[in-house]
């Protein structure tokens, strides 16, 4: 089986610049990637591109996977970020404004280079930007949970965790689901508010609905047990 190329940075960066370079060679990477997609990206591009010697790349990342998870890296902490400052903002507020406001929030994380964000999702192996994609939405889901806990009396889900992962998930679908097939419905400010709506009241009436009627559901979704049944 043949050696995967390390992904993980050779030397850190401390003096300033050095971390001059690595910005540099991160920033060509992403400017790369966008251009010329991740199987025509080399070191050889990219070392050009951010205006540095093959070597002086090598001192720092051993391999073209180790500069795109940087670039992984660095993308996924520009949406964590903002998605923190939205729930610093929403923390007091009550529900019907917090998630119309946190919806928002998920559609301007996918505003942050879209291009890029392309790129890596439609491009670069899954196994490549998994960890990192992944603790944006673990980060997300602790976040309102945080939120959900705090305005339990507003709600009636019961199971704060599930109802923090479905949320959080279906607006990640959603919104990620726009920026590949529909990038209308963020670019135009009209359709972006409208698109905004529906979302928000597709979670207010998860998080409001009644236990009687959540039960009630359950109960008509399972399987009818009638003599002809297939299910025995």
């Amino acid at each position: 089986m043949a050696r995967r190329p390390p992904k993980s940075p050779r030397k850190i960066a401390s003096q300033k610049r050095s971390r001059a370079t690595v910005d540099a060679l991160i920033e060509a990477t992403a400017r790369i990637l966008v251009k010329e997609g991740y199987d025509r990206a080399s070191t050889n591009r990219i070392a050009a591109a951010a205006g540095v010697s093959i070597g002086s790349l090598y001192q720092y990342f051993p391999s073209k996977d180790a500069l795109v998870a940087a670039v992984i890296e660095r993308h996924a902490q520009e949406l964590s970020q903002v998605g923190r400052d939205a729930f610093l903002r929403v923390a007091s507020r009550p529900v019907e404004i917090a998630v119309r406001e946190l919806v928002a929030a998920g559609f301007d994380a996918h505003r942050v280079d879209p291009k890029l964000h392309r790129v890596l999702d439609e491009e670069v192996p899954r196994v490549a930007r998994r960890q990192d994609t992944d603790a944006v939405v673990r980060n997300a889901c602790a976040l309102f949970r945080a939120y959900l806990e705090a305005h339990r009396s507003e709600i009636d889900v019961a199971d704060l965790d599930l109802a923090a992962f479905i949320l959080i998930t279906t607006v990640e679908a959603l919104t990620h689901a726009a920026v590949l097939h529909r990038p209308d419905l963020l670019g135009d400010e009209k359709k972006a508010g409208e698109f905004a709506d529906e979302v928000t009241q597709l979670a207010l009436r998860y998080l409001r609905t009644p236990p009687p009627l959540r039960q009630s559901v359950r109960a008509s979704a399972q399987p009818s047990r009638t003599a002809g049944s297939s299910f025995g």
